[in-house]
């Protein structure tokens, strides 16, 4: 496992990516790279009162938030992960366990993933797995900048706001 799950039971939301960069590798961080906006977007949307940085993420936890990544051995682009570094099992177990009330894939990549098809739109999802309501919001690393829409974010941070 490189950078540690962020878990615990009945957390509102957990937030999946694909697997860290080289830099969340280096830093034992997510989303640690300057130039990914993931942090600044969670503060922007108000999920966090705080723009929180990435060695302090634990604090996440402060908010009722957790981390995980789909592939937990290996690191990098997405274009240099294996097919079999992609754990779907362990992570439904993780879920099945925990059970947050939302799931929250932070790329197409890993929700195509999750699901096993790639036909995918951002938002809320019509399946739920177990009794977590399922979220595909655009990845906030630099490299996917021109697919990224702020919206589909605040969409995420109003729905868990509904929770409440």
């Amino acid at each position: 496992m490189i950078v540690p799950d962020l878990l615990r039971d009945t957390l509102s939301l957990v937030l999946c990516g694909t697997a860290p960069s080289r830099m969340s590798k280096e830093a034992m961080a997510y989303y640690a790279h300057p130039g990914n906006i993931f942090w600044k977007t969670l503060f922007d949307v108000g999920l966090t009162p705080r723009l929180v940085a990435p060695k302090d993420y634990a604090a996440l936890l402060a908010w009722d938030i957790g981390l995980t990544d789909l592939n937990k051995t290996e690191w990098g682009a997405d274009s240099d992960l294996s097919t079999a570094g992609f754990d779907v099992p362990a992570f439904r177990e993780k879920m099945r366990r925990h059970r947050p009330r939302v799931i929250a894939f932070t790329s197409k990549t890993a929700a195509a993933h999750f699901f096993g098809r790639k036909s995918l739109s951002y938002g809320l999802q019509p399946e739920t797995f177990f009794e977590s309501a399922v979220f595909v919001v655009p990845s906030t690393s630099g490299r996917a900048r021109n697919y990224f829409q702020i919206e589909h974010w605040r969409a995420l941070a109003d729905f868990i706001a509904s929770l409440r």
